[in-house]
């Protein structure tokens, strides 16, 4: 490892103890999306320190923010992700404050560099677990001019290329007519019906359709008492697969079921979007390579191949638009399971600590490679642009 290098290292250790601080705060103080206000200005309080200038409220959403360092001498721009949002109940079992430290951890490591040039980024991003702040941020421009986007995940194994499923999230309504359900049965449109018809057709639909392909829904309104034919009725589901092409055509398999099932009852049908489309994760397999030469130089020799994860998240939406990775790291053992009170209790132990310590260093030795490395970086634009 270079000099330069193993000053990023050493720096990474001198700010460890700070940046845990930030990451075990954020732990104890679990907040859901769109409501992290003591994780965003906990994050922001930190990289202000470090000479950062934040501006908050970005893209119109209270808790994202969007925080720079410019070295004033021309060159890449990157940007390290910030997740913060926990989950109900639980809190942060899915280790998102671990993730918004190391990403502030590793901007701040970099930062220190009387070398560095181009500009760095640090984008905090709401409601990863809900509707997808990341989605927002997108649509709003935010990664325009960005050369290379970049966090890590807590998980089971180390993985630095992952793919992801893609998401829609579907509401539709059944609209009926209400009527007495023994004197005037035979005035109503039963919306009810018409709903456990759609389940009926989905149920066979999913034996017609690919195994990577994923469709779960709940009945989540019908009816008001048992004596009145439903008017109304709603279901919610969630339909996944590996590509949005292959999604977008089993949504309109899914909209056939729905439409069959209210013609079956004389009933009618409409349906939205209840939450933010998810593209899958597109790694750029260049930057990739590069966070894992990082990772072999610091030790860490297991790493597991490719995996593509059976959720979907929003870091799809800005691989589209972005050469970006998001790999996981091992947390603990590596046998806790996500969105669990033990994996929540791990991201708040010394295992917590000692990983958020070698995710900042990682990501801050890879963001050092692209600011630095021209070649690198023409090497992973056009593996994007081949891409899109």
């Amino acid at each position: 490892m270079d000099a330069i290098k193993a000053y990023f290292k050493d720096q990474a250790k001198h700010l460890r103890k700070e940046v845990w601080e930030v990451a075990r705060q954020i732990g104890e103080h679990p907040e859901l999306g769109y409501q992290e206000y003591f994780a965003s200005n906990s994050l922001a309080s930190f990289l202000k320190k470090h000479g950062f200038k934040v501006d908050q409220g970005t893209a119109g959403m209270e808790t994202a923010f969007l925080a720079r360092f410019s070295s004033h001498r021309p060159g890449p721009r990157i940007a390290f992700l910030a997740e913060y949002d926990a989950l109900p109940v639980i809190g942060h079992g899915c280790g998102h404050n671990l993730i918004g430290a190391a990403s502030a951890g590793a901007a701040a490591v970099l930062s220190k560099s009387l070398d560095l040039v181009g500009e760095i980024l640090v984008i905090g991003s709401p409601a990863e677990e809900t509707s997808g702040g990341k989605v927002t941020l997108v649509e709003n421009g935010v990664f325009k001019d960005v050369d290379a986007a970049l966090m890590f995940h807590p998980g089971s194994q180390n993985v630095p290329v992952i793919s992801s499923l893609a998401l829609d999230a579907l509401e539709f309504t059944f609209h009926g007519r209400a009527a007495h359900a023994v004197a005037a049965s035979r005035f109503g449109i039963n919306a009810l019906d018409a709903v456990v018809n759609f389940f009926v057709g989905i149920n066979a639909l999913k034996k017609q359709i690919s195994n990577d392909m994923k469709v779960n829904g709940i009945i989540t309104e019908g009816g008001t008492a048992p004596n009145i034919i439903p008017e109304r009725a709603v279901a919610r589901f969630y339909l996944r697969a590996r590509k949005r092409k292959d999604l977008e055509e089993l949504k309109e398999q899914v909209i056939r079921c729905a439409e069959g099932a209210a013609s079956m009852v004389s009933a009618e049908m409409t349906w939205h979007k209840f939450e933010f489309s998810y593209d899958e994760m597109h790694t750029n397999l260049s930057l990739a390579e590069c966070f894992t030469r990082n990772l072999s130089e610091m030790g860490i020799d297991q790493i597991a191949p490719p995996q593509t994860a059976m959720g979907s998240v929003d870091m799809g939406n800005v691989s589209r638009v972005v050469p970006a990775i998001h790999p996981y790291l091992t947390l603990g053992t590596g046998t806790e399971v996500p969105h669990t009170r033990e994996f929540t209790q791990v991201s708040l132990s010394s295992d917590g600590e000692s990983l958020v310590l070698l995710a900042m260093q990682a990501l801050a030795l890879t963001g050092w490679d692209v600011l630095t490395n021209k070649k690198l970086l023409q090497k992973i634009k056009r593996e994007f642009h081949l891409l899109k």
